[in-house]
């Protein structure tokens, strides 16, 4: 197939979850034979980070406004066999119209976003879909499963909604023997709405804790927050270092969105990373968490420092490794970009000719 992305970034990772996502997808669309573009909008803050400027298996475009997007793409928009628009892209609902007046193939939106697009479209302030939008492209891929499925096609008008939950790159993400450098980690951007989980679930353990070592990394966190001594501070890691970063520690911190936790269903492409490098995972809860992972076996489940504390004081080595083990077994068995890349072209095919198929709550 001929298939065109046109998303947030694949070139830089900087403060963004979706360039890791896209890359994984996109390489492994291309060992499977086919041809794949990426259309992405330069940006000034993208722009000194791009640490995967030019992606081998994809032919990647930058254009500067809406107008060049237009005069250069729409040949490849037009003929192409699908067509994927994904959110956040910079005017993006003026983009999907193009998308949806030029293209003769499938048609999609990938929402690596979906609890906030939709709280987005409950205010009116989202920029890059427009409500009309859900119903006029052919495939609605969703980051979130669950009911989400459900209420995109029922009450939005959504013609085909699936999940497509992230992916990992098994050939990036594995474990490596060595010395833990910290007891638990975080990696994840600065958002207001996690950080008092972030601040409950790390930063309180480690003012308890004062001989555990304890780290967070990841952009945009304000200057005027306060670290204990013993959590080490670090900005940006770029995709080519969270191997090693996730192999350093004993346990690393998953913490959710609350848009996300409220629809359930949310994984985040964190948890199939820090899983594949076998660092057992300590996270919030959310409902359909246990359609990914075992809790308590393959996961551990806190709410608070305490429980956070008793696990990290408390669990015995050979455990601990077991619990690592488990959950790369279950993610190499089903969440891996080849899996993903699988998947895509069997969504294409349902979407513009069968009828959709009956949803299940995993589904």
């Amino acid at each position: 197939m001929d298939i065109v992305f046109i998303g947030l970034s694949i070139t830089s990772s900087w403060g963004n979850g979706h360039a890791t996502t896209y890359r994984g997808l996109l390489r492994e669309l291309d060992r499977q034979g086919h041809r794949v573009a990426f259309l992405e909008r330069d940006v000034p803050w993208y722009a000194p980070h791009r640490d995967l400027p030019d992606p081998a298996y994809a032919a990647t475009e930058l254009y500067g406004s809406l107008d060049e997007l237009r005069r250069r793409f729409s040949g490849m928009v037009r003929d192409a066999d699908a067509v994927v628009v994904g959110s956040y892209v910079p005017d993006g609902a003026a983009v999907g119209d193009w998308v949806l007046d030029t293209a003769r193939g499938v048609t999609a939106f990938y929402d690596i976003d979906t609890p906030v697009t939709l709280a987005k479209l409950a205010t009116g302030e989202v920029e890059y879909l427009s409500a009309a939008q859900i119903g006029a492209y052919d495939l609605y891929l969703s980051f979130t499963g669950g009911p989400t499925l459900h209420h995109l096609e029922d009450r939005h008008g959504a013609r085909c909604a699936r999940a497509f939950y992230c992916a990992f790159d098994p050939d990036a993400y594995y474990p490596e023997p060595g010395d833990s450098g910290w007891d638990l980690g975080y990696l994840g951007t600065y958002s207001v709405d996690r950080q008092p989980r972030v601040d409950s679930m790390l930063v309180q353990p480690a003012r308890r804790w004062e001989e555990g070592r304890f780290v967070v990394a990841g952009p945009m966190y304000p200057p005027s927050l306060s670290w204990p001594a013993n959590v080490t501070r670090t900005d940006h890691i770029p995709p080519a270092e969270h191997r090693d970063f996730y192999n350093a520690q004993r346990f690393t911190l998953n913490v959710t969105r609350d848009d996300m936790r409220r629809a359930g269903w949310s994984p985040s492409v964190r948890l199939f990373e820090a899983a594949a490098c076998a660092t057992p995972i300590i996270s919030d809860a959310w409902e359909g968490l246990d359609a990914f992972f075992e809790p308590g076996r393959e996961i551990i489940v806190a709410e608070d420092s305490a429980q956070v504390l008793e696990v990290l004081r408390g669990m015995g080595e050979g455990e601990r490794v077991a619990m690592g083990r488990r959950a790369r077994e279950r993610v190499m068995a089903a969440h891996t970009a080849a899996h993903r890349a699988r998947e895509l072209p069997l969504l294409f095919a349902e979407a513009a000719g069968a009828a959709p198929a009956t949803l299940s709550a995993s589904a």
